[in-house]
């Protein structure tokens, strides 16, 4: 584990500081995810770690004992959440989370230029993080077939709530960028909790256990990075707001998927984020992601 080597996200950087990595930023994710396949909202290497999990497949040694209790509240919860078993809540909540982040990024990528009207590095950075988000999903995906999950569906938000991530993006950088950043900081944050989890609920399926963590690592590695871009954009007085809006956008992100408090302790989650510096993260996924020159000590 790394050791007092990173200063908090927080930190502050100058202008010309946020321009330089926004530059270098944008140098490190054009070998990070490979080619961008636009019409696909997919990135060649992403394509091909994906194809590698699923040509070597790992299976539960004990097959969920009820499949349907899954399938019958990953949408919507509709049983009693004490009457569900914690390998259950964890994997509806996890495709709660992600289910977010899916329509979210779906509401972005159209209100984004595409790589060839891009001009500034700043949209081209965006692009290829949306394409990653996308990513993120079939990882996820991937996570509940590995779980003998195959019949998922990836099913829209209610309408207002699918009208409010759609226009999101379209805000002035000014309102969006702090509340950006936040979900891309509280993203890490439940990857993090959402690890160890799997050594608590998985510990008698080492091999399902492994492979979720392998798949979990992928997504980490490039939410870590995306926090740093993210931070690229945000001023002084903009980070003085993103600390202030840990609190209750965890709060009421969290509340909006029952299984969270459940499985997790969000007061705890809360003070990761705000107490956030890269320190905590394993050597394996700072060595593949990125972290802005601003945060390093």
């Amino acid at each position: 584990m790394k050791s007092g080597k990173y200063c908090s996200i927080f930190s502050p950087a100058t202008k010309q500081q946020r321009k330089e990595n926004f530059e270098n930023y944008w140098e490190f994710t054009q070998h990070h995810g490979g080619e961008l396949f636009e019409d696909d909202r997919d990135l060649a290497k992403k394509r091909a770690r994906l194809q590698y999990f699923q040509d070597n497949p790992v299976k539960l040694r004990q097959p969920l004992a009820d499949p349907e209790s899954f399938y019958r509240n990953y949408v919507e919860m509709q049983d009693d959440l004490h009457s569900l078993d914690r390998m259950t809540l964890m994997l509806t909540g996890m495709y709660k989370f992600a289910r977010h982040e899916w329509v979210g990024i779906k509401g972005a990528w159209d209100s984004v230029p595409d790589m060839a009207n891009s001009c500034r590095v700043e949209d081209k950075i965006s692009r290829v993080h949306l394409a990653e988000e996308f990513c993120h999903v079939r990882l996820f995906n991937e996570m509940l077939v590995t779980c003998g999950l195959d019949r998922v569906e990836w099913v829209p938000l209610g309408p207002i709530k699918e009208k409010i991530y759609e226009q999101f993006p379209k805000f002035p950088g000014f309102l969006m960028d702090s509340p950006a950043f936040v979900t891309e900081l509280m993203g890490v944050t439940y990857y993090s909790h959402l690890n160890r989890l799997f050594d608590d609920i998985l510990v008698d399926e080492p091999e399902v256990r492994g492979r979720l963590k392998e798949l979990l690592d992928e997504i980490t590695i490039d939410e870590v990075a995306h926090v740093g871009q993210r931070r690229n954009f945000i001023g002084p007085l903009g980070m003085k707001i993103s600390k202030a809006l840990v609190r209750p956008f965890y709060t009421f992100f969290f509340n909006d998927i029952p299984e969270i408090k459940y499985l997790f302790n969000v007061g705890q989650m809360i003070e990761d984020g705000i107490a956030f510096d890269f320190n905590k993260l394993p050597n394996h996924m700072i060595e593949r992601s990125w972290v802005p020159s601003y945060c390093k000590a």
